[in-house]
């Protein structure tokens, strides 16, 4: 049985002393259930917060990874730069990534195949517009989206993978696919990664986001594949995040 995640991207959304002021809330809050709970805090924050919830059940993740190495990129943080401060996750493609800073598929697999040489856990994000899902291109672009990072990184690569499932048009607009809407697209990702293998397949983790809340995230779970949520405003609550984080059984 895949193991349940739920994970909280911070995004922009904190301060230093906000940010540790939730993971306290967290912590503090924190009950026993069958899923792994992730927190992703700006990168500036990393350090301290990855300190902060040691010796504790919490994990710490990243929103994002350069797709280079090492060398002249100004502004970027690498996976191995990561690594140093216990990163276990990165986001890696992240739907506001591809639509406003003009991430291609070919950039987000370069980022998927640096996290996995540094042992990082890559968290793939697929999305869709709202003009592509009204046109019925759904499938075609999350199908894109999956390939070139297989055709870079090699399907054996996704057994140290997490996937999600990101709708634009429900990110950080209050909307959110239905169970079923969500369903449909994770079954069709885990039937995409089957056909290339099968095992693989039946134990990736796929996680559903785009505004989920306490009051939508048990007709989420409920779907078959979906197994866990990545959080976007509600983590910034601690209380609404425990919410989401015990929809999960002990």
């Amino acid at each position: 049985m895949r193991r349940g995640l739920v994970i909280g991207n911070w995004k922009m959304s904190v301060n230093r002393q906000s940010a540790i002021e939730l993971v306290d809330a967290i912590i503090a809050n924190l009950a026993v259930t069958s899923a792994e709970v992730v927190v992703c805090p700006p990168y500036l924050y990393i350090p301290e917060v990855s300190q902060h919830i040691k010796n504790t059940d919490l994990v710490i993740g990243a929103q994002n990874v350069a797709a280079h190495e090492t060398g002249a990129y100004t502004g970027e943080i690498s996976a191995r730069m990561l690594k140093e401060f216990n990163c276990k996750y990165a986001i890696v493609g992240h739907s506001e990534c591809r639509a406003y800073s003009d991430y291609t598929n070919i950039s987000v697999a370069k980022r998927f195949c640096l996290a996995v040489a540094e042992g990082i856990i890559p968290i793939l994000s697929t999305t869709e517009t709202l003009a592509e899902r009204e046109s019925g291109k759904t499938f075609d672009v999350i199908a894109e989206q999956l390939n070139a990072v297989i055709d870079m990184a090699g399907i054996e690569s996704f057994k140290n993978a997490v996937l999600s499932y990101e709708p634009l048009w429900a990110i950080g607009t209050g909307k959110t696919a239905t169970g079923e809407q969500a369903q449909e697209v994770h079954g069709f990702i885990r039937q995409l990664i089957a056909d290339k293998n099968p095992d693989i397949a039946h134990n990736i983790q796929i996680l559903y986001g785009g505004s989920v809340k306490p009051d939508n995230v048990q007709d989420l779970l409920k779907m078959p594949d979906i197994d866990g949520v990545l959080v976007g405003g509600a983590s910034l609550s601690a209380d609404s995040f425990l919410k989401i984080y015990s929809s999960f059984q002990k």
